[in-house]
């Protein structure tokens, strides 16, 4: 089966404390919402200690073009994309010609040429590595880029891929726009960057490696009927506007337990299987969510907390932080784990790895 041989992480250079967050929204909303004080409180209240965005609150501070915001996302992209794409070879001494595929996902900016190609321009990759840009499955995007990865590894035994998610939530943030969703999501997104090395179980890259990784051996994809008003963009004069509805967690509880035990059932594994969680950390409540629908020990989400806390909601970015934690820590040959995160569509990728 195809393994997960790394994931490398690339942090952007402004770190902002949720404190500063707070402060900067109270300042912003303050004349429209009369009950600010009780509304700020989802900066503290949701577990977040620290974000980190491509540009300061200084800049955010002032209005900004739709055009003006995607040319620094484009620019940041390319840059902090290149620096963790080199990361990633580098810890394995891959070169580039060694790679036959990039799966870009990104939903925070939009970019024609798409950003790997961009990349492709900077760095000296083979000019026949195919492209699979991916958007517009925001948070789920992360754990979907790992599943196409894998089935193409299915189809390309011999094939090293990467997975290369791209998210500048901050880039999105509308100045003018005075709406409770904008104040959560100024509250909740941050910007990230992140990179997977995907293996072919014939690559010769895997010769070389004697501790177990993490080997997918199954993925599910399913959608929501009629929910398409659950989270995503509303596309207006000024750029994307975020959509997020308060139903979320509650879709979750309802929703996931039967998604998941039909996959696991599926695959005859059982969910006190499950020894690991990897699970896109949407906020608080979500996690929470998790743990009710799945009668899971907070233990379980332990890992995916830790990444929110440090640095919040980077959209599809965010599982694959989760998943370093994993794999830095290392995890016992024959353990099962369960990947998954949730979407616009609205919508959930889930995936089943087993460590050997």
């Amino acid at each position: 089966m195809p393994r997960i041989l790394s994931v490398e992480t690339e942090i952007p250079p402004v770190k902002i404390t949720q404190n500063e967050a707070a402060e900067f929204a109270r300042q912003l909303f303050s004349s429209s919402f009369k009950d600010i004080g009780r509304l700020i409180n989802v900066f503290q209240n949701g577990e977040i200690e620290s974000r980190y965005f491509v540009n300061d609150l200084e800049w955010f501070s002032k209005d900004h073009s739709f055009a003006e915001k995607n040319d620094e996302f484009i620019h940041h992209a390319v840059e902090l994309g290149s620096r963790v794409v080199k990361k990633s070879l580098s810890n394995h001494q891959l070169t580039m010609d060694e790679i036959d595929a990039i799966f870009t996902i990104s939903t925070s900016g939009l970019s024609t040429p798409s950003l790997e190609a961009r990349i492709m321009n900077r760095l000296p990759f083979s000019p026949h590595v195919k492209r699979i840009p991916i958007w517009g499955l925001g948070c789920a995007g992360g754990a979907s880029g790992l599943s196409r990865a894998y089935e193409y590894c299915l189809a390309f035994p011999k094939a090293n891929v990467l997975v290369l998610s791209i998210e500048l939530c901050s880039l999105t943030f509308q100045h003018g726009d005075r709406s409770k969703s904008n104040l959560i999501g100024t509250s909740l997104f941050a910007d990230g960057v992140a990179c997977a090395v995907v293996c072919g179980n014939e690559s010769p890259v895997l010769n070389e490696i004697s501790h177990p990784l993490p080997s997918i051996f199954a993925t599910q994809s399913t959608l929501l009927e009629d929910s398409l008003d659950v989270m995503g963009w509303e596309v207006k004069e000024n750029g994307l506007y975020v959509v997020f509805s308060k139903d979320i967690p509650t879709l979750v509880k309802n929703w996931l337990r039967p998604n998941v035990e039909e996959f696991l059932h599926g695959n005859q594994i059982k969910l006190e299987d499950i020894k690991h969680f990897v699970a896109h950390p949407g906020g608080k409540k979500v996690i929470e969510a998790y743990r009710e629908a799945l009668g899971m020990e907070e233990s379980m989400t332990s890992d995916a907390l830790k990444v929110l806390k440090e640095y919040g909601n980077m959209s599809s970015v965010t599982i694959l932080y989760v998943l370093k934690e994993f794999l830095s820590k290392g995890c016992e040959r024959g353990d099962i784990g369960l990947a998954t995160a949730l979407g616009p569509g609205f919508s959930s990728e889930l995936l089943l790895m087993r460590w050997e």
